[in-house]
């Protein structure tokens, strides 16, 4: 089917499936986040293994080697680096949403996404002006 706003399908359907992608969508801002932390703890701990070198090198010894002991490495949650928990999280979390997701719209829309959307852009759109178009595949 060429027309994406699916206007074989009930609107409580499309609202449905429209509010399953916001979350999905929603669970994608979150992973985006979970590797930023990932990235940013990862960053925390070089810099803080050049502040313990520079310490040492100004002649606190004692200061910097309590610092490596305690902080250089350490989990940032129990028993767990950060690559552990993007791991964890991708595995149990993402991917099974993800999976849900495509067989919901598998199941009602015949995998079509964003239907929701192209049925706004339909209502938005003024037909016949430049710039407008329904889609690259459907004729005004």
């Amino acid at each position: 089917m060429s027309d994406r706003s699916r206007p074989d399908l009930d609107d409580d359907t499309v609202t449905a499936l429209g509010s399953l992608s916001e979350a999905l969508e929603t669970v994608e801002q979150a992973r985006g986040l979970l590797y930023g932390f990932h990235q940013l703890t990862g960053k925390a701990d070089r810099l803080l293994q050049d502040a313990v070198q520079q310490l040492r090198d100004a002649g606190h010894p004692e200061l910097a080697e309590q610092l490596d002991r305690d902080l250089v490495g350490r989990n940032v949650i129990a028993d767990r680096w950060t690559f552990q928990v993007v791991e964890d999280f991708d595995a149990s979390y993402w991917a099974a949403f993800r999976a849900a997701d495509a067989h919901a719209h598998d199941q009602l829309s015949d995998g079509d996404r964003h239907v929701l959307e192209a049925r706004m852009k339909q209502r938005g759109r003024t037909h016949g002006h430049p710039r407008h178009q329904a889609g690259p595949a459907l004729e005004e």
